[in-house]
């Protein structure tokens, strides 16, 4: 995407998977619902799946690590791992501006 006006009527499609209730899972929760609430809001639609719960969504989506953030849509699909403390990183995986609100 390209900041353009088409961009403010994309839903994003995301999948956060963690594992459990540690520290790290609580902090990409944390991190990325506020980065969506300040960046998208009511642009997205979050399911978080914690991989202890539901393995078979972990091996359906080859997970590996968590937490890791699947873009689901807009494609193309990307993964994210980790915290999700780097906005940048964010930015890039989601395909939004740097730019953005």
């Amino acid at each position: 995407m390209t900041g353009t006006q088409d961009d403010a009527a994309v839903t994003y499609q995301l999948r956060l998977f963690v594992a459990g209730t540690n520290g790290l899972s609580q902090r990409a929760i944390e991190n990325l619902r506020r980065f969506c609430a300040e960046r998208m809001p009511s642009r997205y639609d979050l399911e978080i799946v914690d991989i202890y719960q539901q393995p078979e969504l972990a091996a359906r989506y080859q997970v590996v690590a968590a937490p890791t953030l699947m873009k689901l849509a807009p494609g193309p699909v990307r993964r994210i791992i980790g915290d999700l403390s780097q906005t940048a990183r964010v930015l890039r995986g989601l395909d939004l501006p740097a730019d953005g609100p």
